[in-house]
């Protein structure tokens, strides 16, 4: 994707039209397990028709009924533009044994699109990533770092945990949390679809170098998964290694 597309614009230019519905699930997974759930979901889907899941959904409520069994269960009903369904998996949902827990939440997701892309009849965009998302925004872990690798100030620290706030509040974002270590600093964002991420980091860090030109003008953005202040140096060093 080029730095000024944004995601909303990519999809109208996928699907050729305004999207009716953008559905963006709102659970932190695994990208693996998501992977792995929609593919599994079609190949169950070509495998098994709708009736033969309807009449094995009592099995949902059965506590000796094997996980793998509840789990080919969940993901065929899933596929199937049906209320019953659609209410059978958000019933279990609610209340899964702890290892269906992420792979109900796909399901019920899946589920909701497919009704209401028949119901409504409209466009339904899904949208999944590591770290989820909230109404119409995606979450994203983001690195700050600090030129030359020169620890941050207290000074600093305010300024980063005042501007960068103060400039999201003009793209709706929503900042959830700071972490600071040494010469790293790390945050956790919610920013709708239609903005460009590059633009949006630019502007902040921009800002905050009005007060001493301490922030490198590169960060790390990433909604696939939280990383550790270890993790980020290991990035660093490998990628200055080069």
């Amino acid at each position: 994707m080029k730095d000024s597309e944004n995601l909303y614009d990519k999809i109208r230019e996928l699907i050729g039209k305004e999207p009716g519905n953008l559905n963006i699930m709102e659970d932190t997974i695994d990208v693996d397990l998501q992977v792995e759930y929609f593919e599994y979901s079609k190949r169950i889907s070509q495998e098994y028709d709708g009736d033969w899941a309807l009449d094995q959904v009592d099995l949902l409520c059965d506590p000796d009924y094997p996980s793998d069994g509840k789990k080919q269960l969940l993901a065929r009903l899933a596929t199937m533009e049906n209320v019953a369904a659609f209410r059978a998996i958000e019933s279990y949902a609610r209340n899964p044994e702890d290892a269906l827990k992420d792979w109900s939440a796909l399901a019920l997701q899946e589920s909701k699109m497919h009704l209401e892309s028949h119901l409504l009849e409209e466009n339904q965009v899904f949208i999944s990533t590591g770290l989820g998302g909230k109404d119409n925004k995606l979450r994203y872990f983001v690195v700050l770092i600090a030129r030359n690798h020169q620890d941050f100030s207290d000074f600093q620290v305010k300024i980063i945990q005042s501007e960068f706030p103060y400039i999201m509040k003009k793209y709706e974002a929503e900042i959830e949390e700071f972490e600071f270590s040494g010469y790293l600093a790390t945050f956790t964002l919610l920013l709708p679809i239609q903005f460009a991420v590059k633009d949006v980091f630019t502007e902040g860090i921009d800002e905050c170098n009005l007060y001493g030109d301490f922030l490198m003008e590169n960060c790390i953005v990433t909604n696939v998964k939280r990383l550790t202040f270890s993790e980020v140096e290991d990035f660093i060093e490998k990628r200055n290694a080069k």
